[in-house]
C-alpha cells in the first residue's frame, strides 16, 4: 500500500480569516508570542501497490484538480 500526503495552504497573498481567528484566540488562552497563524487542509491518500513516481504524479493531479483551488491555494504532495 502506498501512502501520500497532500498539504493545502492558502497562498500568502490570500486573506485567511480562519487563521486570523485562531491567532486572536491564542493570547486569550494564555499562548503568547505567536506572530501569525495560517490554516490549511491535509489529505492522506492510500493507493494500491508500491510507492512510485507514477503514483506520486497521480496524487499531484488529484490535488491540482480536486483537493485544492489553484487560484487561491498552494499544495505540496509527498510520500509517507
Amino acid at each position: 500500500m502506498a501512502r501520500y500526503v497532500v498539504d493545502v495552504m492558502p497562498k500568502p497573498e490570500i486573506l485567511d480569516p480562519q487563521g486570523k481567528a485562531v491567532h486572536g484566540a491564542l493570547p486569550r488562552l494564555g499562548f503568547a508570542g505567536v506572530s501569525d497563524v495560517r490554516q490549511g487542509k491535509r489529505f492522506e491518500i492510500e493507493l494500491e501497490g508500491e510507492a512510485s513516481d507514477a503514483h506520486l504524479e497521480q496524487v499531484r493531479q488529484m490535488a491540482e484538480k480536486l483537493l485544492s483551488n489553484p487560484v487561491i491555494e498552494d499544495f505540496e504532495v509527498h510520500a509517507q
